[in-house]
């Protein structure tokens, strides 16, 4: 069994980008587990917290969740052309003490109302993925544009062409991730 954790880059209740992620979970092929996780909880990072308290609890959660996995499946937004703040935050938090990345398989994928996708959200990706030593799917690519016309009011993806395509990107990701 391959286990791969998604993880949703928005905090927002309907975001394309957490609908996005279920629907990944949806399309895993058999022999897969995909488990969606949001970013809730996880603080600011804040260096004297972390030498006052050590890691904050909703952090090591996060950090044994990508522990116990094969592969991450990032989600992300696009925010001004780059990557969300709230996203980079909880991944230099997890960045903190033992390194939980090092050769951990990963690929991007994520939703924007714009026409391009997230296509510079997930180029921004790149060197943070590269610093962390993981190991960048890089055979396939996902970038759901004006997602407004793919998504329900509830952040659900309806659009079936776009379905079909997650399912062959989660697949391939699975194959490359698997042990």
């Amino acid at each position: 069994m391959t286990h791969i954790l998604a993880i949703s880059g928005s905090l927002r209740k309907a975001s394309f980008n957490t609908g996005l992620m279920r629907a990944a979970e949806q399309e895993a092929p058999d022999g897969v587990s995909l488990t969606g996780m949001t970013l809730h909880g996880i603080p600011l990072y804040d260096g004297d917290e972390e030498a006052a308290n050590g890691l904050p609890e909703a952090v090591n959660a996060f950090k044994d969740a990508i522990k116990r996995t094969d592969g991450l499946l990032l989600v992300t937004p696009e925010y001004n052309n780059g990557v969300p703040g709230v996203f980079k935050n909880a991944i230099d938090w997890a960045s903190r003490g033992p390194n939980v990345f090092g050769g951990k398989p990963v690929a991007i994928i994520g939703a924007s109302p714009g026409g391009f996708g997230t296509i510079l959200g997930q180029n921004h990706w790149l060197p943070v993925i590269r610093t962390l030593g993981m190991r960048p799917w890089l055979e396939g690519r996902l970038m759901v544009s004006r997602a407004g016309d793919q998504f329900d009011a509830e952040g659900n993806l309806t659009d079936e062409s776009t379905r079909e395509r997650l399912s062959e990107f989660v697949a391939g990701f699975a194959a490359f991730a698997g042990p």
